[in-house]
């Protein structure tokens, strides 16, 4: 790890990014020469405390998943993210395989749709940046590790806390649209990838999904209509609508409702209820 790199290349990617460039307002007062610590901290979902050592080069060595959120704040192309990697002491992310780097023309759209439930999304349903409202909708996915990051796998792994956001009529039918994405994943990556890797450990703990595995159903689309239940709000038919990557590894959801409808109405009540009253995050496949 070399912390004088690090440090120095942070604070120059910071210095370069004005707030609005990442979707925040300007505010009033600001002395600081690009964004504040304290707003790429917020970005990354970090403490303040953490970043600024990184900068002041005493902070620990970063995870992989602390940088590929460093590099969504700061907005880092491909070969800023691997230098970012290897500074940190670590090998840069293989650009063939899954990653939680996300482009930063898709982020600057995500941006501009935060009154709006939307997120992006990963072929395993690992959610990599959401708004405030999908938050609110769906739960804080900023604080899942490990295979608990695949919505695919809670689905399977954790049915009690991850179904509650759909109606039980739809249980069956998103479980298969889950398996079915997993596959296609699967196919395209392999075994030794992460698709393989959630396939081993379901099959260990989910009779339904070796069930569904078994059916060798193979679709990567999303479902365009879906019906969703707030603890509050109750339930919300919502429309959804995707920006899908290059090479398909990842997609951009908005979920919208018609002008008026009473789905809509819920919709607005998430910029009012916020984060509060939501569940851990749940839920948010495709």
């Amino acid at each position: 790890m070399d912390r004088d790199a690090l440090a120095d290349f942070l604070l120059r990617r910071r210095q370069e990014l004005k707030p609005a460039d990442v979707g925040l307002g300007e505010g009033p007062r600001r002395r600081t020469e690009g964004l504040r610590r304290e707003e790429v901290a917020m970005l990354a979902a970090m403490s303040t405390d953490y970043y600024a050592r990184l900068e002041q080069r005493r902070g620990p060595q970063p995870s992989v998943q602390m940088l590929s959120a460093l590099a969504r704040a700061l907005r880092l192309s491909p070969d800023e993210r691997d230098y970012l990697h290897r500074v940190s002491g670590h090998s840069a992310p293989d650009r063939a395989v899954f990653s939680d780097y996300v482009p930063p023309g898709l982020l600057r759209v995500l941006d501009r749709l935060a009154d709006t439930p939307a997120f992006v999304v990963s072929v395993l349903d690992e959610v990599l940046v959401q708004t405030g409202p999908a938050r609110a909708l769906f739960g804080d996915a900023r604080g899942l590790t490990g295979l608990e990051r695949s919505g695919i796998y809670r689905w399977f792994a954790r049915p009690d806390e991850e179904r509650r956001i759909y109606p039980e009529r739809d249980h069956e039918r998103h479980g298969r649209t889950l398996a079915a994405s997993l596959r296609a994943a699967h196919g395209t990556w392999g075994p030794a990838s992460r698709a393989g890797e959630i396939e081993r450990a379901l099959r260990a703990v989910s009779a339904e999904f070796v069930r569904y595995w078994g059916d060798h159903e193979v679709r990567r689309r999303f479902e365009y209509h879906k019906t969703l239940v707030h603890p509050e709000l109750g339930e919300i038919e919502v429309d959804c609508q995707g920006l899908l990557t290059e090479d398909e590894s990842q997609a951009l959801i908005v979920l919208t409702a018609a002008p008026g409808s009473e789905a809509a109405g819920k919709l607005d009540l998430l910029r009012v209820l916020g984060t509060q009253t939501v569940r851990s995050a749940g839920g948010i496949g495709r």
